[in-house]
């Protein structure tokens, strides 16, 4: 099964090609990238602007692999934030299903709803919503909580708030305890493999267990 991921330099992107070129299962697997990257040994790095993707451009891949994501306060605004959670991976799934890919895996976020009072979860759910009316023959949406790791750029709130759930861990309720890099990495791999049709919408306990 070949692949192709947007969002490879982030939390979970670094950490899915990292899975992808250990794994026997993934023959070809290419990145894509607006600036240039270390890619693990085995993955292609393709330097793209994906704010103007065209499917011409796409490497020929069965699976494509979404983790592009930001913060508002990283992007600026809330402007520039839905230009990335929801225009970016739009852009991207659609090149994906115009050069072939039948398989696409997308990692959103815990509380997406296109109808939510949120901000952040709003877009969260549109982007969930216009990516789905793609018409993918296999769709899997991750939505994992807070996600634990280390970052490239360190995210001050994000550590304190990381402490306190660990802190906690055994007291908070599976779906809403943070949830390693690793392990979503794991648990898109193993969807992907698993395969089968339709949409399947994958909770953070759901990808504790897919991944573990």
């Amino acid at each position: 099964m070949d692949a192709v991921v947007a969002g490879g330099t982030g939390l979970v992107g670094r950490a899915l090609l990292a899975e992808l070129a250990a794994d026997a299962s993934f023959g070809r697997v290419a990145a894509l990238s607006r600036r240039p990257f270390d890619a693990p040994a085995r993955v292609e790095a393709r330097v793209l602007d994906l704010a103007t993707l065209e499917p011409e451009e796409m490497p020929p891949a069965d699976a494509g692999f979404c983790c592009l994501g930001t913060t508002i306060k990283a992007a600026g605004s809330q402007e520039a934030f839905r230009a990335v959670d929801h225009g970016l991976v739009l852009r991207f799934a659609r090149a994906c299903r115009d050069s072939g890919v039948s398989s696409f895996h997308v990692v959103s976020a815990l509380g997406a709803n296109a109808e939510s009072r949120v901000f952040y979860n709003r877009v969260k759910g549109e982007m969930e919503r216009d990516v789905a009316a793609l018409g993918f023959e296999t769709l899997r949406v991750y939505r994992p909580s807070l996600l634990l790791g280390e970052r490239q750029e360190p995210r001050r709130g994000e550590r304190a708030g990381i402490a306190v759930a660990k802190a906690l861990r055994p007291l908070i309720p599976r779906r809403y305890r943070g949830v390693p890099a690793e392990v979503v990495a794991r648990a898109m791999a193993r969807g992907a493999k698993e395969g089968g049709p339709g949409l399947r919408v994958v909770e953070s306990d759901d990808i504790a267990r897919l991944g573990a």
